[in-house]
């Protein structure tokens, strides 16, 4: 059970959070500043580095949180492989198209010198490591042969995404990021998979 303190603590760290979110979606993160931040949740700037060394870390936190929960709702949603994958896919892009354009073109921008994440992870990394585990996943449920060449759909799959995100920051968002991912999984997805899919 936890104490008054650590209580405490978990309420400043999540309202820091929240707030760094709304800022820096409105802002861009090169834009906002961790007083910005500080100053909306009423603290003092010190306690900010009580959490965080930088407020990259508090995006990777987010993004973290987030796409863990896509993950664990495509690996627990009825459907076949491929709706699972299309569902992973299509929430991770319409995620980042309503955290905001100027978010994800900030990150994009800052990706070509990738940063670590907190847990030591590089974003590019994390994302891989949780394409390969859904894709796991659809061979332990029997719906994908035992020999699909999971690293290489992965990186294939994970890959189209981050070209999609990349496409669409350069294009100032003139097109839907979500919808763009969508068509790709409905144009493009059986015939990736069709030769590892379980009749």
């Amino acid at each position: 059970m936890a104490t008054n303190r650590q209580q405490a603590a978990r309420e400043t760290r999540r309202k820091l959070v929240d707030a760094a979110k709304r800022i820096i979606s409105e802002k861009g993160l090169s834009n906002t500043s961790i007083d910005e931040i500080t100053e909306a949740c009423g603290v003092a700037k010190g306690t900010f580095y009580t959490y965080f060394k930088r407020k990259e870390d508090i995006v990777f936190e987010l993004s973290g949180e987030m796409f863990g929960e896509i993950l664990l709702a495509a690996k627990k949603r009825p459907g076949t492989a491929l709706q699972k994958l299309e569902f992973y896919m299509v929430s991770f892009s319409g995620y980042i198209e309503k955290s905001s354009l100027k978010l994800a073109q900030d990150w994009v921008k800052n990706s070509a010198a990738p940063d670590v994440c907190a847990d030591g992870k590089k974003k590019l990394e994390q994302d891989l490591l949780d394409m390969k585990t859904l894709l796991r996943s659809f061979i332990e449920s029997g719906e994908l042969c035992a020999d699909a060449p999971v690293e290489l759909l992965a990186r294939t799959l994970t890959e189209a995404l981050y070209g999609q995100m990349l496409c669409w920051c350069m294009s100032g968002g003139a097109f839907g990021f979500e919808e763009r991912t969508r068509q790709f999984c409905q144009d493009c997805l059986p015939a990736l998979l069709q030769c590892y899919l379980k009749k």
